[in-house]
């Protein structure tokens, strides 16, 4: 069995923050998937589904962002989840908005839910970490990451989720850089159609003018 934790902090009044946006994607994920309802437990909710083949238990962790490692604990010691079978989403201010990146252990980068992980299971989990943009200063981060996305994010925001849910089944198989070019792809601009050139009445191309 492999556990999606989505980060983020309970209660409708931060539903649509920034930092929520791991909650997002694991909703999303649990939806495309047809999982069970979430239920209460281990200081969180979760849902169990099936993802092409492999059991998968989302997790949505309510004891708030800065103690996310207890409910993770909680659940991972219950269900014998080793570290390594353990993804995190989460909002990441490092990353330019639509951007996503996979990395499998290594550092918190100063991120509290992730800092709360290691210190209750190490840092050997795998995240998928979702750009949220950076406020440019370090003192307005907290104001940033708990302020709802604007208006003008709603359309990336949908294609991102859309594309994790989508192709969730990379992230099960750990097929990182497939799911990295998956997400990029479907934030990406459609390309301008070149214009085809206008033709004489003699069925010649024209110049145009």
């Amino acid at each position: 069995m492999l556990m999606l934790v989505g980060l983020g902090n309970p209660g409708a009044e931060y539903a649509k923050n920034r930092h929520n946006i791991g909650f997002m994607a694991v909703d999303a994920i649990a939806a495309r998937f047809s999982f069970a309802p979430y239920r209460k437990k281990f200081q969180g909710q979760i849902a169990e589904g099936v993802i092409f083949g492999e059991k998968v238990l989302a997790l949505k962790p309510e004891t708030f962002m800065n103690e996310s490692g207890r409910s993770v604990a909680a659940c991972a010691a219950f269900y014998k989840i080793p570290a390594k079978d353990i993804i995190v989403l989460h909002d990441e201010i490092d990353l330019e908005c639509a951007k996503v990146r996979v990395k499998r252990g290594g550092g918190h980068a100063g991120h509290n839910g992730l800092r709360s992980i290691h210190d209750h299971i190490g840092p050997d989990y795998a995240r998928v970490r979702f750009g949220v943009g950076h406020p440019g200063d370090k003192d307005q981060v907290a104001g940033h990451v708990l302020k709802d996305f604007a208006k003008g994010d709603a359309q990336w925001l949908e294609k991102v989720l859309d594309a994790i849910s989508e192709n969730a089944g990379l992230l099960i198989d750990g097929k990182d850089s497939d799911l990295m070019s998956k997400l990029a792809d479907a934030v990406k601009p459609p390309r301008a159609s070149k214009p085809k050139p206008e033709k004489d009445a003699d069925g010649g191309e024209g110049d145009g003018v």
